[in-house]
């Protein structure tokens, strides 16, 4: 369980804890959705700690794939004239963000979309603990697992955030894909290997890999397959998520005032 056990630094968010103002804009909390029941719970635990965050916001939930409800149908389900936020629970700017969520609000003026919570600094430093807490040494190669786009650019916000990753870390860092782009993840497992095998200095490193996903679920699962040394955890749980959430909300409100 070691993403149970993470830096304090990292639930520095806990001790913000501010009243949300009377009229505040609802707060839709979109996921993905998963079928895994772990997945569920995390992703409903972030949607509580935003709660706790900021007592008197409304936090509604809502999903682009998998569960219901339907992002669409929440949408339409809010009183007209309603002011909302809808802050996606997702790591990068994809297919979901760039269609799916504006589909989603295009007839609701009142309702707006904020960025993803990703690329983030301190989703880097979440996922260097992780690292550590797996075993990783110096020699190692880090290989970053994300969820993947078909978009052209979609990888950006990927590699920004390995970029991000390679800055707390001495060891060699690249970024592979679930799903939809490339390289797949074991084509990056076994790149990476053989990158390790050409340093002079001692045996070669072994291969981690970073589970840039929020929380278990069916890639995180796909990952144990890549042929990988050690597989680290997904960033969930921490409450660092809900902290990025309400700044992605946030800055929508300041953006709008």
């Amino acid at each position: 369980m070691d993403g149970f056990f993470l830096d304090t630094t990292l639930n520095r968010c806990w001790l913000n804890v501010t009243l949300a103002p009377m009229n505040s804009p609802v707060l839709i909390a979109c996921a993905h959705g998963t079928r895994n029941t772990d997945g569920q719970a995390a992703i409903r635990q972030v949607m509580a700690d935003i709660e706790a965050l900021r007592p008197g916001l409304r936090v509604v939930e809502a999903y682009v794939d998998v569960q219901e409800p339907e992002l669409g149908g929440v949408v339409e389900g809010l009183p007209e004239g309603t002011p909302a936020v809808v802050v996606p629970l997702l790591l990068s700017t994809g297919f979901h963000i760039k269609v799916d969520v504006p589909k989603a609000i295009k007839t609701r003026p009142e309702v707006v979309a904020a960025k993803p919570l990703g690329p983030d600094a301190r989703l880097a430093e979440l996922l260097a603990t992780h690292l550590r807490a797996a075993g990783l040494e110096e020699n190692d190669g880090v290989l970053l697992a994300a969820a993947g786009s078909s978009l052209p650019d979609g990888s950006v916000d990927s590699e920004e955030q390995a970029r991000l990753l390679g800055d707390l870390l001495p060891n060699k860092v690249r970024v592979a894909y679930g799903a939809s782009a490339q390289p797949t993840v074991p084509d990056g497992v076994a790149s990476l290997r053989a990158e390790l095998a050409t340093e002079p200095d001692g045996p070669a490193g072994r291969v981690f890999i970073a589970s840039y996903l929020l929380a278990t679920g069916y890639f995180h699962d796909q990952l144990a397959k890549a042929g990988a040394d050690v597989v680290a955890a997904p960033l969930l749980p921490s409450k660092v998520l809900a902290e990025i959430a309400l700044e992605r909300y946030d800055a929508v409100l300041e953006r709008l005032s």
